[in-house]
């Protein structure tokens, strides 16, 4: 097994100016699951084929363990990779699938053999192991591509998106499958998705890209708890965090009808920015619903109940004034989690509070985080 490094990797693509990844730095630990997420077009899914070596790395290098395969052939990295489309040969066997590259490495007959049988039992497909892929399903044929991967022995795993082609339910039970597998090999592991719901339950750590820039990397914990700007804020989490930007005044932040006092270092930041503004996030599951009286109670028109039977989410707009059934929105949106017994009523108002300690505030000017000395 090995470590991975990306050490000022950078990939332009010919014909255009902007880096499709600008100076990555990443270091991934022996044994570590990382996942790479991000929208499309963030770089993701080039950082790993830098990684591969399908992609030319135009400055920077690209390490495993502590050699340099910057420009090393694929074939010669010590990796294997699972795609998205499976990629399998359908005139072949699964076990033959499976087997390929180590034929065409030359490895003994008996020696695959016994590989493809292990790979098969780990990954509960010895009865399958005479079908062809067009007698599988689709969780079936992906845990084939994974099979094959795995009887190389390799020192990294590199996964493109795997689970895109499967339906919602098999998508939940192969991720924990392959997130159990990597753990029982110990095999480090670079997985690329723009779910981040699978990388907060997949990822030992995630790494966060936009627009070919690393905006963040940490535990699943850290990405939830602490992100280091706007974006990563509201990125990570499902239901996406609330975010909006509002006026500041008298030191207090205006959310809709509501006054809503800023810690002092805030505020210190506030005047080095030279901003009346700032930017405040907060999660649905960070907000109670308070009588309307509470001090910095925000009142919340509610347009629609999303009822899941565990929990139920409001989704409404912020009021800036409610007197009896009149209302005057603001128009920023609101997600609230709500007790699934308790949902009110779509057209109603319902006054809600940040819990102390669970906001997160951002500068205006630059979307960074402010965070406290």
């Amino acid at each position: 097994m090995a470590s991975v490094t990306f050490d000022h990797a950078t990939r332009i693509y010919p014909g255009t100016d902007r880096p499709a990844v600008n100076d990555l730095n990443l270091h991934i630990e022996d044994g570590e699951f990382l996942v790479l997420v991000g929208p499309s077009g963030c770089g993701k899914s080039t950082s790993l084929r830098m990684l591969a070596g399908l992609e030319d790395v135009n400055s920077g290098r690209i390490l495993i363990g502590d050699r340099d395969v910057t420009h090393v052939q694929p074939k010669d990295r010590d990796i294997a990779m699972v795609f998205q489309n499976y990629a399998l040969y359908p005139h072949m066997t699964v076990a033959e699938n499976m087997g390929f590259a180590l034929k065409i490495a030359g490895v003994d007959k008996e020696e695959i053999r016994k590989r493809v049988e292990e790979a098969a039992k780990i990954l509960d497909l010895t009865e399958y192991l005479g079908r062809k892929p067009k007698a599988l399903s689709g969780g079936q044929r992906q845990r084939v591509a994974m099979g094959r991967a795995i009887v190389r022995q390799p020192q990294v795993f590199l996964m493109d998106e795997p689970l895109s082609n499967l339906d919602a339910k098999l998508r939940v039970s192969t991720r924990t499958q392959i997130a159990s597998l990597q753990r029982r090999l110990g095999v480090t592991t670079v997985y690329v998705t723009h779910d981040q719901t699978e990388a907060l339950t997949m990822g030992d750590r995630i790494a966060v890209l936009k627009d070919g820039l690393l905006q963040q990397v940490g535990t699943p914990r850290e990405m939830y708890d602490t992100p280091v700007n706007v974006f990563v804020a509201g990125f990570i989490g499902s239901p996406a965090m609330n975010i909006g930007t509002f006026d500041v005044a008298d030191d207090v932040a205006l959310i809709g009808g509501a006054r809503v006092p800023l810690p002092r270092y805030v505020l210190g930041e506030l005047a080095n920015d030279g901003t009346k503004k700032v930017t405040i996030g907060f999660r649905p599951e960070s907000l109670d619903i308070v009588p309307q009286e509470d001090a910095g109670a925000i009142p919340v028109y509610v347009n629609l109940v999303e009822e899941l039977g565990s929990d139920a989410f409001v989704y409404g707009t912020l009021a800036s004034e409610t007197t009896g059934q009149h209302v005057v929105p603001q128009g920023q949106e609101v997600i609230v989690r709500v007790n699934p017994r308790a949902v009110p009523a779509k057209g109603s108002v319902i006054y809600v509070k940040i819990r102390s300690g669970q906001e997160h505030i951002f500068s205006s000017v630059t979307g960074e985080r402010i965070a406290s000395a």
